[in-house]
């Protein structure tokens, strides 16, 4: 039986939108491959590491019936990369095998019985659906995920933080030095929900989601969290924990405000960053009225010093901060304008854009 039979480009694309979570060893040899499911004319291809489960459906031609075996799929996808996209690549079925053909090129390859693919068992109830432009939740990942702790045993900070609530959606993610906030309206009123996806789920979404406006559908049950966009269906676990109380972290009424140029800031800590040293990223910001001061200094008795002009009369304040958080807040922001608020030099810094209360990124003083 004729699996499927389509141009190279067409096979690939299907099967890298659902490789991304296939590890090449696995404890068990059957995730390391993809189940492929034939019903009549439409083509189901699903993969899973037991923790999250990706599924999309597809039309690739072939014969109509039903068939249903598990690949490699590292090893699928491998070979179809080695072949020219316009070329017609063909799968098909050969007792426990299957067989795939593009060109005078022809690869035997062995399959695993279907019925021994774990599948993930879905949640019995849901919350309810709500839906943002897949272009937005990208966008809000983006202005995030790079606060996410990494292999933190505090293992709820290594994600980011959903909370559905009325019209809104926000997103927080914080590794206890700094933390980025970021939201987005819903088109329909939601009962508050509170889930955080792990680390790994965040930034498979991020490689799948494109900056189309169609929609992206989410339900949130206790334990699992379930997206749908684009003929995909993906399911993951949660990480359970309590998140810190995001609203309590981040300042408010801090009385000295700056607005500055974002590239022409960036620009200045990068400079200055060079001479710090991998262990110690402090740089030292001099606030003073109608001048920015950035400097850093290293072992070497190193130093660097630059200034910017800026529009502020407030308090004098000197404060250190690690550069890198600096750095990866103006990095994943694009707009023109940055607003600082400070309140002295041992409370933490409130970054934000000018008239735009969707996004909020704190960080924490250093001593220096």
């Amino acid at each position: 039986m004729i699996v499927l039979k389509a141009t190279q480009d067409k096979v690939l694309a299907v099967l890298q939108s659902v490789a991304g979570i296939v590890e090449r060893r696995h404890t068990l040899p059957i995730l390391a491959n993809v189940l492929i499911r034939k019903t009549g004319a439409s083509l189901q291809l699903t993969t899973s590491d037991l923790e999250i489960q990706i599924r999309t459906t597809a039309e690739l031609d072939g014969d109509s019936g039903n068939f249903t075996t598990t690949i490699g799929a590292r090893k699928l996808i491998d070979i179809l990369r080695t072949m020219p996209s316009d070329q017609t690549v063909s799968l098909e079925s050969s007792q426990n095998k299957v067989i795939l053909k593009g060109g005078k090129s022809r690869f035997t390859l062995q399959t695993l019985p279907a019925e021994d693919f774990p599948l993930v068992q879905e949640a019995a109830s849901f919350g309810p659906a709500f839906s943002v432009p897949q272009k937005t939740l990208k966008e809000l990942l983006h202005q995030v995920s790079f606060a996410m702790a990494i292999h933190d045993i505090r293992y709820y900070l290594n994600g980011i933080l959903f909370v559905a609530e009325g019209k809104q959606l926000s997103l927080v993610a914080t590794d206890g030095h700094r933390l980025a906030f970021a939201s987005a309206t819903l088109d329909i009123e939601v009962p508050r929900q509170e889930v955080i996806l792990p680390r790994k789920t965040v930034l498979e979404m991020q490689r799948l989601l494109s900056d189309k406006e169609g929609a992206i559908d989410m339900q949130f049950a206790s334990n699992q969290a379930k997206f749908s966009f684009e003929g995909m269906e993906f399911v993951t676990k949660l990480v359970e924990g309590k998140f810190p109380d995001y609203n309590r972290v981040i300042p408010k009424n801090h009385k000295n405000t700056i607005t500055l140029g974002r590239t022409a800031l960036l620009a200045t800590l990068q400079r200055t960053a060079i001479l710090t040293t991998e262990k110690f990223k402090g740089v030292r910001l001099n606030l003073e009225p109608g001048l920015l001061r950035v400097a850093s200094s290293n072992a070497e008795q190193e130093e660097a010093v630059d200034e910017l002009e800026i529009d502020y009369g407030g308090d004098a304040i000197e404060i250190g901060f690690n550069v890198t958080y600096l750095i990866d807040a103006l990095t994943n922001m694009d707009q023109d304008m940055v607003q600082i608020d400070l309140a002295d030099s041992n409370s933490s810094a409130l970054i934000t854009i000018p008239e735009n209360a969707t996004f909020k990124y704190v960080v924490m003083p250093m001593r220096i």
